[in-house]
């Protein structure tokens, strides 16, 4: 299932399923509308965005209303979270895929909303996308590459191709908008050649992890999987929940697998990545390539959850329907 791409005068809901509205600052908030309204869009918020508690987010019960609210909404035409967080899993049980399915839209966000978008995709079968937050588009500076894949991935129907930015930061922009810190980016890391075609799946690996076993864990069988890892948990996590997820019953016709580029903190590099991919036989004659511009850096790009993807020579190319 697809959902009708975004266009000028198009409106969109925000809501916060993970941590909460409250936490992000108010010229941030400013920025990002501005940002939404060049390129036609229309925001409001949901009921519950703004309310935090203890753990930064607002009950289950809250951010369920918030997410069926905003897909019943007859005036709406995509949904952005507002951030990631650590608590998306705990409204899957509850969420009223029908209702859903029978009023599809855009969903985007990433890190934590992994759980919500694979869940969504799993449960109705609903096309989602992984990409900005809401508070990513409150970025001053660098994030012209973000926008230019969000428009090609929510705004247009024809393929495109990922190419890499032409650099990159890992800098709390949140906290300075002026002093960035940026790095040339060393392009894609092919760790593996060839070339395979299938349905995208993925998102953030640990919470994909935490799927498996569940009636949220996409089907895997002849996909190209996207996967990042982020800062919060070491290279040897990363390690553990990549082999967890290689003995997948299905994952051996997983076709291709594509890593989004790893954060500073995690200390990883090519040749330490090179081999902790080399001891994996489940990856043998799947061709891999890394240091793509998703996960927890900046810019990001937009790819569908549902989508398919072409891997030829190095090169990716995604169909976001």
């Amino acid at each position: 299932m697809i959902p009708a791409k975004l266009k000028k005068g198009a409106h969109v809901r925000v809501i916060a399923p993970a941590r909460s509205l409250g936490i992000v600052s108010g010229e941030c908030r400013r920025i990002a509308c501005e940002r939404l309204a060049e390129m036609g869009l229309s925001v409001s918020f949901g009921r519950h965005a703004e309310e935090t508690d203890e753990f930064c987010s607002s009950s289950a019960a809250a951010r369920l209303e918030d997410l069926h609210e905003a897909f019943a909404d007859r005036t709406g035409d995509g949904i952005l979270t507002v951030i990631g967080g650590f608590n998306s899993v705990e409204i899957l049980a509850g969420i009223d895929y029908r209702l859903i399915a029978e009023n599809p839209k855009i969903l985007c966000g990433f890190s934590d909303i992994t759980a919500l978008a694979n869940a969504i995709y799993a449960k109705t079968g609903l096309v989602t996308y992984s990409g900005p937050h809401f508070s990513t588009f409150g970025m001053l500076k660098g994030i012209d590459y973000t926008i230019e894949y969000f428009k090609k991935c929510l705004f247009q129907n024809e393929p495109f191709e990922l190419h890499p930015a032409a650099e990159w930061s890992d800098d709390p922009w949140y906290r300075d908008q002026e002093n960035r810190k940026f790095v040339k980016n060393e392009g894609y890391w092919q760790i593996a050649s060839g070339a395979a075609e299938g349905r995208l799946v993925g998102g953030n690996l640990g919470l994909l992890d935490e799927l498996k076993g569940t009636p949220y864990f996409p089907d895997i069988r002849d996909s190209v999987l996207f996967l990042e890892h982020c800062a919060e948990h070491e290279v040897w996590t990363f390690n553990r929940n990549l082999q967890a997820l290689c003995l997948h019953p299905d994952f051996a016709s997983v076709r291709a697998v594509v890593f989004g580029r790893f954060e500073p903190e995690n200390q990883m590099n090519r040749p330490l990545l090179e081999r902790i991919l080399g001891a994996k036989k489940e990856l043998a004659g799947k061709p891999v390539i890394a240091n793509v511009d998703f996960g927890h850096t900046t810019p990001i790009v937009t790819f569908p959850v549902g989508g398919r993807c072409r891997i030829e020579d190095g090169g990716i190319e995604l169909t976001a329907f």
